[in-house]
């Protein structure tokens, strides 16, 4: 794959691997902590939403399924501050909604075929200078957040009566996440697609927590993972010529059986 690096469309996918992969070990571990992994998967495809709406409207994709994504994370945010053991049921309308509004949006357009794979399993191969900006900007943004505020959003993810106790805005911190989960998500759509995301968010992160001792660690040591797994998957993909997001995610489920063997073997 050496010879390879020379192509620019190469050297965006690496450098989009590793930006999405340290945003979604840090992100991946706060909705692993706050048990929200079902809410990965249902901004995912709440988000086509936003992706229909752009193609009609004929916005920037990205600008679209964000503004979407940011929405459905406001909307779930508010409806579950109180209600967090409803958080399934809210979700899974949204997931419903945001992929039927989608898909009528997308009929509506005159003369667009849309290239529904690509939004399905990624197309990290097809990623912009404009999209490398946009990942680059958030995972500084989430980088900065968590440093600044990360004794709160520990409290707010561990215990939330207590964070509320000590005086801390747990409705702002609980908005906050689920934001920020809501752009990592879409910037990991395009990576590994609508499909795939929830695994990108999670093996990392159970691998990672296996080994951390605390939260600030499991960050770090999920996103680096994440990263590994994500180079590993693009050459095994470029090596095979193989979808590039069902490459990387293969490639972690199959590390992550190795893991846990290691360990049963180790019990």
């Amino acid at each position: 794959m050496i010879e390879a690096l020379h192509f620019t469309f190469i050297q965006h996918a690496l450098i989009a691997g590793i930006l999405v992969s340290l945003a979604a070990g840090i992100i991946g571990s706060l909705i692993v902590v706050n048990r929200m992994v079902f809410l990965a998967g249902g901004i995912a495809h709440a988000s086509y939403g936003g992706i229909g709406m752009a193609v009609y409207f004929g916005m920037p994709i990205f600008f679209g399924a964000s503004l979407f994504a940011v929405l459905a994370a406001l909307l779930v945010a508010n409806l579950t501050l109180h209600k967090r053991h409803r958080i399934d049921t809210f979700i899974g309308l949204i997931w419903a909604v945001g992929m039927a509004i989608g898909v009528v949006f997308i009929d509506l357009t005159p003369g667009y075929n849309v290239d529904l794979m690509s939004y399905l399993f990624g197309s990290i191969l097809a990623v912009s200078t404009q999209d490398l900006d946009f990942m680059g900007g958030l995972l500084l943004l989430i980088i900065l957040a968590v440093t600044f505020w990360y004794r709160h959003i520990l409290a707010v993810s561990y215990d939330s009566e207590y964070a509320k106790l000590r005086g801390i805005p747990v409705r702002f911190f609980y908005t906050l996440i689920l934001v920020l989960s809501a752009l990592t998500v879409v910037i990991a759509i395009k990576v590994v697609g609508l499909v795939l995301v929830i695994a990108m968010l999670t093996i990392p992160v159970y691998i990672a927590e296996k080994l951390s001792n605390t939260l600030w660690h499991m960050m770090i040591l999920s996103g680096l993972i994440s990263a590994l797994f994500t180079l590993a998957g693009l050459w095994f993909s470029y090596t095979y010529n193989l979808t590039s997001g069902a490459s990387i995610i293969l490639v972690s489920a199959a590390s992550l059986g190795l893991f846990l063997l290691f360990c049963k073997g180790r019990s």
